[in-house]
């Protein structure tokens, strides 16, 4: 382990901004989501509408999300970051002042543009701000971060619209990103990340280059990892409760908890393994001990093995064990990344969360429609054991690729 040489306090700065700039990208993107019951009745519009708009800003967020990391390179992550928060402030402002279904999709596709710019902003302000010997635990508080925006958005709005409606909901929501840019303005210098390209004076990389170091194996191996694990959450997430009630004939009070104890699973493991991940060097190994638990526990409640009472605490424990493998896998995509090219990496690997969300909702909802409960969970086991096999590659291929990069 690296010894620390920058100030506790200044690291301490940097990690919180951005974890808080970070929760605030999550909390967006549920805001208009837990509102669309109040949004279908006031706008008279289907929930497969509201489905769609829903849709489009994942898709947009996965389109961009590269092209985002390719400007954090050319022109600083601070520029993207507050870029992409006056966007997604002025998309859920501009659905807040929405009274017809196209001003909600035009709002979609703004703030969707914004949600792009996030993780390659804020793991390359990370990686450039943070002692490298802290960086375990400035990877676990980012991701917690987004755990709490995630269960603040239906506190927030929930709260303001039974009093006020929900287009003041969404306008107050709006207002938090406008004190988050003020924030970081009076912060500028704590998250500065100049643009390699302006630190050493080099001439730009031809456009080339750039996907030369994104079709580098390490790079597309971290990429498979996100989109695998992203096919098992979106399961998790998005059907578990369905799933629950189907396999195990639970009411949905008790699949709906179950769930809850796994997302808080998830995020008390995502802390720990900052914890572990500033202990070893080995983050392949807790990556893929990780996956390995959680697989085994989700086969286990594919086969019905718990049962009803057991339910909870087992998810509970898949969620710590998924969780706890989060700092250590930006550890490996920060191992597998060539100098001055953070932010397009980042951008590229984590646009694999939005293509497993995108492409595998359809193929669950289809098993459920034909009684395949019991599918939906050996899906989500056979998606975290294929992400052992992509991040045990990790250590032997960056090496590799380092090799062949030397001069």
């Amino acid at each position: 382990m690296q010894a620390v040489v920058r100030p506790l306090r200044e690291d301490a700065k940097v990690i919180g901004l951005i974890a808080s700039a970070h929760s605030l990208s999550h909390f967006y993107q549920l805001v208009i989501p837990v509102l669309f019951p109040l949004i279908k009745a006031d706008l008279g519009v289907s929930y497969a509408e509201l489905g769609a708009a829903s849709a489009l800003y994942y898709v947009v967020s996965g389109l961009c999300q590269t092209l985002a990391g390719f400007a954090v390179d050319r022109f600083g992550a601070r520029r993207v970051l507050l870029g992409g928060l006056a966007l997604c402030s002025g998309g859920v402002l501009l659905a807040g002042l929405a009274h017809s279904y196209a001003v909600l999709v035009l709002a979609s596709l703004v703030a969707g543009v914004g949600n792009s710019v996030f993780h390659p902003a804020d793991f390359a302000i990370l990686n450039a701000r943070v002692d490298s010997a802290r960086l375990g635990y400035a990877f676990s508080f980012h991701g917690v971060g987004g755990n709490l925006g995630w269960a603040l958005a239906p506190l927030f709005c929930v709260g303001i619209s039974s009093v006020y409606g929900w287009h003041a909901a969404l306008v107050a929501a709006a207002a938090l990103g406008l004190i988050m840019i003020a924030v970081l303005l009076a912060q500028r210098e704590a998250v500065a990340v100049e643009p390699r390209r302006a630190a050493a004076g080099a001439s730009a990389p031809t456009l080339r280059a750039d996907l030369r170091v994104l079709a580098a194996t390490p790079v597309l191996m971290c990429f498979f990892f996100f989109f695998l694990f992203s096919c098992g959450l979106t399961g998790m997430q998005t059907f578990g409760v369905a799933s629950l009630t189907a396999l195990y004939a639970a009411p949905v009070a008790l699949a709906s908890s179950a769930l809850t104890a796994f997302l808080l699973g998830g995020a008390g493991g995502i802390l720990a393994g900052g914890w572990v991940a500033t202990r070893t060097a080995r983050h392949d190994l807790v990556a893929a001990g990780g996956m390995l638990g959680a697989a085994a526990l989700v086969l286990l409640i594919a086969l019905g093995a718990p049962g009803q009472a057991l339910l909870a605490p087992a998810l509970a424990l898949a969620g710590f064990s998924s969780g706890i493998t989060n700092p250590s896998r930006d550890l490996l995509v920060r191992a597998a990344t060539p100098r001055g090219s953070t932010g397009k990496v980042y951008g590229f690997v984590y646009s694999g969360l939005d293509l497993g969300a995108m492409l595998t909702p359809v193929f669950y909802g289809w098993l459920l429609d034909r009684h395949m409960a019991q599918g939906v969970f050996l899906t989500v086991f056979v998606a975290l054991l294929l992400t052992i096999v992509t991040v045990l590659q990790l250590p032997g291929q960056a090496r590799q690729a380092q090799a062949q990069a030397a001069p």
